[in-house]
């Protein structure tokens, strides 16, 4: 996630519009793994009622909402014979931007708390998209990483091509939808978070005229986007969401201009999806404005106007995977992490957001463990007036993934491609 574009945009929209794609990886004379693209995650179990804020499950626990690719799915040994294991991260940002990155790398420090002498880790950050991600996988390679974590979109095709390349070494990627036998996808329901985020957004908004930055118009940042939205109508069943899109992931100037923008256009309360750094938060700051973040709590640097925010623990899903490695167990396959195994959690609530709003978000953060994505429930049309969902109907898994909609009470469209 330089423009950093998590993976093409062409590419991008035809998975947002859920078109299934067969990349190359291998044929029928070869042994080498073919990538294909990823079958739907499992139902989410019911989990336990975490309260807002609260910690995730401990490290180690058992990983739920993973499913193989397969019933059948071949175990890929790629522990070392001796010595420690290595793995490696691929950031496409800084590891200090305040968001995603920063998150990451969390999450890998996390893993080397945990495994101690066991495992050795490393990261190459700032990669761009293109050539540059391939050459990167195949330098970690030679420097003997036989397990690496790709973290952006449009590392995708260079992960798909190495893990046809080198069918010993295990790979795994955030937020895409290509899987092989040694290559696993992992993301989890922030549009569950983003919902309850909106509340408070909603809440806060004493015009009901809300501003949102959105990066590129994939599926994860239109169910963002529209969950959102739904979270502030919930609280503020008026309220518009006015979307500015900034064609970038990581752009601190560019976004800071794009929400002073929303300010100067009447935005009293401003959010953000799949933006990594908090500079709109420092626009809200400079304005007054309440503001939700995303990716990380930064409710100590923005306490006048912090709501709360998304935010990912991504040593969820890795501590486990990294235990199945060193236990002979590893197989590909794809994770959606949810409220009730930890991975997308609530930030703190500033002292903005009320005991009522508070309340009122528990209640929804509930369901949500429960019954996870079960706000897309009908009736729900989109912002131009078609029917999305009849009165009872849900999303399935794979429509929530191939979103290619915004919903009603959203001020603007999706760009073209």
């Amino acid at each position: 996630m330089l423009s950093k574009t998590r993976g093409s945009l062409g590419l991008a929209l035809v998975a947002a519009l859920g078109i299934g794609l067969v990349a190359c990886g291998g044929d029928d004379e070869s042994s080498e793994p073919a990538a294909t693209e990823a079958p739907a995650a499992s139902e989410a179990p019911a989990g336990s009622d975490a309260p807002a804020g609260t910690d995730a499950p401990a490290e180690g626990a058992s990983l739920a909402n993973f499913t193989p690719w397969s019933a059948d799915a071949p175990v890929v040994d790629c522990a070392p014979d001796e010595g420690p294991l290595k793995a490696a991260w691929i950031y496409v940002g800084p590891t200090n931007d305040g968001g995603w990155t920063q998150q990451h790398d969390a999450g890998r420090q996390a893993v080397q708390d945990h495994f101690g002498d066991a495992v050795e880790t490393t990261y190459k950050e700032n990669v761009p998209e293109g050539p540059q991600v391939l050459q990167t996988i195949e330098d970690l390679i030679a420097d003997g990483n036989t397990v690496i974590f790709g973290t952006s979109f449009g590392f995708q095709d260079a992960f798909v091509e190495a893990a046809a390349a080198h069918p010993d070494v295990c790979f795994e990627f955030a937020t895409g939808y290509k899987g092989a036998d040694n290559l696993s996808q992992f993301y989890g329901a922030a549009e569950d978070t983003d919902f309850l985020a909106g509340m408070a957004a909603g809440a806060a908004s004493k015009s009901g005229k809300l501003g949102y930055l959105a990066s590129f118009p994939i599926a994860e940042v239109l169910r963002g986007v529209n969950a959102w939205t739904m979270g502030a109508r919930m609280m503020n069943p008026d309220a518009t969401v006015n979307v500015v899109w900034v064609n970038s992931w990581f752009d601190p100037p560019n976004e800071r201009k794009a929400a002073e923008a929303l300010i100067a256009e009447g935005a009293d309360v401003l959010g953000q999806k799949g933006i990594d750094s908090p500079a709109t938060g420092d626009a809200a700051k400079a304005a007054g404005v309440p503001w939700a973040g995303y990716n990380t709590d930064q409710s100590a640097n923005y306490g006048d106007v912090w709501l709360t925010a998304t935010e990912y623990d991504w040593s969820v899903y890795e501590i486990a995977r990294i235990q199945a490695v060193l236990d002979g167990a590893w197989v590909a396959g794809n994770y959606y992490g949810n409220l009730s195994d930890g991975f997308v959690t609530l930030a703190p609530f500033g002292d903005l957001v009320s005991e009522e709003t508070r309340a009122a978000i528990q209640a929804e953060l509930e369901k949500l463990t429960a019954t996870p994505g079960s706000q897309f429930t009908g009736p729900i049309n989109d912002n131009k007036g078609n029917e999305v969902l009849a009165a009872g109907v849900s999303h399935t898994f794979e429509e929530l993934m191939s979103m290619a909609y915004l919903i009603e009470g959203v001020v603007g469209d999706i760009p073209a491609s």
